[in-house]
């Protein structure tokens, strides 16, 4: 009897335990341990016949990664590729799969192993062929320096493979290994078949080069970045002696890249070039695809302030060229990837704001004739799939909540109010890949309470057909944790009403009063306010759960679908509106909830943000107590220029503009507690941006806190324990200038 006693209070105290070390949320868990990571899944590729797609999964054999095939309606699964087929002859262990994609005719695999960051993503590698047939695995590029190959893809009969190396463009034969240079000129200043640094970030743009659909010729840009302003980051840290770092980085108003479309064959030659009008450093070439079956290069010119697009289709045999679409605005024009190809190549869908809201037209290839294909009072967030066999585009949409996301259609010949297809049960945020006769859907559904859950679904039913992955384990961690939820609220600001979101503080009494911390960015780029799973919302719980309410808003500007006026009304005054609606919706918050503290409000953000919150520290000293901003642009003429010109106006047309919008003007004013943290890499935003900042702060002499981390970029994560660091630096400012908890 006194055993089973005994042995009931130890597992009693045993579960007390373990429930306990569950709900604790730690810094180390999040940022060092990787205790809330998801599961990996995918990539995943739909296949030819479209019946099944494949995947990447761990092999059960090997220390290695096997691609598989699932059959879309019975699920059987088959392995297509084994670990041990990527098994190099004299290797001891299998390539690891970074990405891969199939031929045209799925009897061969290029995969992409090895890789290499080049500012933001991992581009640049090793790549590798496997025939399926002869199960030769062979590499590319042999005696091409190693790890230098960047977006190699099959010619349209996958006889050979093109890539870039080091700024060059090389065609290799599979069936002899022969590697012809198509390009010679590429160096530290001419750029051929990628991008220079802000074509890259602000446009997109990576991968610079197109095979024809007969696989003939490759067209592909050329960059020159000579006369374009060099940046130079220092690196400190690897040797005893600095290294400078040379970025060509064109900030605002100064010279931009000269960059150009040509056309070579591909077997080598002269290059011919396409002349387009205008300066080629005051335009910008953001978008060439070929025409299918054709020798036609459609092209997407950009004026420099980005409110002119011109749509030209190229001949790249006699190089005539004819503009057959002009897209206007009085703001700014972003360019949009949603352009599909109909009717035997006749007409193209086409994406535009020109009734107010972001929809879907189509238009004759001539130009000529433009009709709305997606109707109503909504926007068209983005294109998921063109069915033109049975009339119908899909896309994502959310016309009654700006946070959420659903697929919808709308047919491509009739008039016709818009079709919703995800189910009203799955409330949150649904992406699709779709198969190309439009039957099957890999379904991705997420939401704030919910990790990403990847379904096979039956289209046009939306029926489930098999889940895929739920993260279920990830779930349960979180369940485990017994966080607060994410609270969505509207706030109404008199001119117009902002979302937002709350979490409290865990024992939340509402008889108390809190410290409010407000997370905010407030710029073009994205919004912070959305119905999503986000790995940074365990910092904000983690933060919350110490004794303060946080909350997020998005002010007027932000990336969200509510109409080109709610996205355009910010032109010319970024940092300015935004901060008004900022503070005005922190007033109305504290007005509404009893239980914040208005003598502790703080604000906090990143890179936009980080100009966010030093704006509001500097502009309204008297509500904001505290900031912490990171990797901030300080003063906007000191960002590149293609980013900050949309957004702004030229310099010569709106220097008031800038200089308003921008928070060292106010420096002076800063009462609160203030920390800045900066990477001194930092490639996007420039440490010189923290460093003027400080520099003006001391001439007024503010008092304040500051952080910086030596070689580490813009997400300031790079080196051992960076992040673990950065969190608890940034929890202790809060601890010391703004006080936990309820009074």
């Amino acid at each position: 009897m006194k055993k089973s006693f005994s042995l009931v209070l130890f597992l009693l105290t045993f579960s007390i335990g373990e429930l306990y070390s569950q709900t604790e949320l730690t810094l180390a868990d999040i940022y060092k341990d990787g205790t809330y990571r998801q599961n990996r899944f995918g990539p995943i590729r739909w296949m030819k016949d479209g019946l099944g797609y494949s995947s990447i999964e761990k092999s059960n054999t090997l220390e290695g990664d096997d691609i598989v095939r699932y059959d879309a309606v019975k699920g059987t699964r088959s392995l297509l590729i084994s670990s041990d087929e990527l098994t190099p002859v004299g290797a001891n262990k299998p390539l690891s799969v970074s990405d891969y994609h199939w031929s045209e005719d799925n009897t061969k695999l290029l995969i992409f192993t090895n890789t290499r960051k080049v500012w933001r993503y991992h581009t640049r590698g090793d790549y590798w062929v496997l025939d399926l047939k002869s199960k030769k695995l062979s590499q590319l590029g042999k005696g091409i320096p190693a790890t230098t190959l960047m977006f190699a893809k099959f010619s349209p009969d996958a006889s050979r493979v093109a890539y870039v190396s080091e700024n060059n463009i090389f065609v290799e034969s599979l069936s002899s290994g022969k590697i012809t240079q198509i390009t010679s000129d590429g160096d530290k200043d001419i750029i051929n078949g990628t991008f220079d640094w802000v074509y890259e970030e602000e446009l997109n743009c990576r991968d610079g080069f197109r095979w024809s659909p007969d696989g003939k010729n490759i067209a592909y840009w050329q960059s020159d970045t000579k006369g374009v302003g060099t940046f130079y980051l220092i690196n400190n840290l690897d040797s005893i002696y600095s290294k400078p770092i040379p970025l060509p980085y064109p900030k605002v108003g100064d010279t931009l890249s000269a960059v150009k479309i040509g056309v070579v064959s591909s077997e080598g030659g002269q290059t011919k070039w396409f002349d387009f009008p205008g300066d080629p450093r005051n335009n910008y070439l953001a978008r060439m695809e070929f025409i299918p079956n054709s020798q036609e290069v459609m092209v997407q010119q950009l004026n420099r302030a980005q409110y002119q697009n011109n749509v030209w289709v190229a001949d790249i045999e006699n190089l005539a060229m004819s503009k057959i679409l002009v897209e206007e605005d009085a703001a700014f024009l972003d360019v949009h990837d949603n352009i599909r190809w109909l009717e035997g190549e006749k007409s193209f869908t086409w994406s535009s704001e020109r009734d107010g809201w972001m929809h879907l037209y189509k238009v004759s290839r001539d130009g000529k004739k433009v009709e709305l294909v997606t109707e109503g009072e909504f926007d068209v967030e983005r294109i998921s799939h063109i069915d033109p066999a049975n009339g119908y585009v899909y896309y994502i949409a959310s016309p009654d909540n700006f946070t959420q996301r659903y697929l919808y259609r709308s047919s491509l010949s009739k008039k016709g109010k818009a079709e919703r297809i995800t189910p009203v049960a799955l409330s949150g945020q649904n992406a699709y890949q779709i198969s190309n006769d439009s039957k099957f859907a890999i379904h991705t559904f997420q939401n704030t309470t919910t990790p990403p859950v990847y379904s096979l679904i039956s289209l046009p039913a939306h029926e489930k057909v098999r889940v895929l992955e739920e993260n279920l384990e990830l779930k349960s961690k979180y369940a485990a944790l017994g966080l607060n939820p994410k609270e969505f609220f509207k706030v109404n600001i008199g001119e117009v009403e902002l979302d937002g979101w709350m979490i409290k503080p865990k024992d939340f009494d509402p008889n108390k009063k809190y410290p409010l911390i407000a997370y905010v960015y407030g710029e073009p780029a994205g919004s912070t306010v959305q119905d999503s799973w986000m790995d940074g919302d365990l910092w904000h719980h983690y933060i919350a759960r110490l004794g303060y309410v946080v909350i997020s808003i998005d002010n007027r500007g932000t990336k969200t679908p509510r109409g080109r006026e709610w996205r355009k009304s910010i032109y010319g005054q970024i940092g300015i509106l935004a901060s008004f609606d900022q503070k005005a919706a922190v007033e109305e918050v504290l007005k509404t909830y009893n239980f914040i503290d208005p003598s502790r409000v703080g604000s906090w953000g990143w890179s936009g943000g980080g100009q966010m919150t030093l704006n509001l520290m500097f502009r309204f000293p008297e509500l904001y107590k505290a900031g912490l901003a990171l990797a901030f642009v300080s003063d906007q003429r000191l960002y590149d220029a293609t980013y900050q010109e949309r957004y702004m106006g030229l310099l010569d047309d709106n220097l008031k503009g800038y200089i308003d919008g921008s928070p060292i003007t106010y420096a002076e004013n800063l009462q609160g507690e203030l920390m800045i943290i900066h990477g001194t890499a930092d490639d996007n935003v420039h440490y010189q941006s923290f460093e003027m900042l400080v520099d003006k702060l001391i001439k007024h002499n503010k008092q304040f806190s500051m952080m910086s981390y030596p070689m580490r970029s813009h997400s300031i994560n790079e080196r051992e324990n960076t992040s673990l660091h950065l969190r608890e630096t940034m929890t202790n400012f809060w601890l010391r200038s703004l006080p936990a908890g309820g009074r």
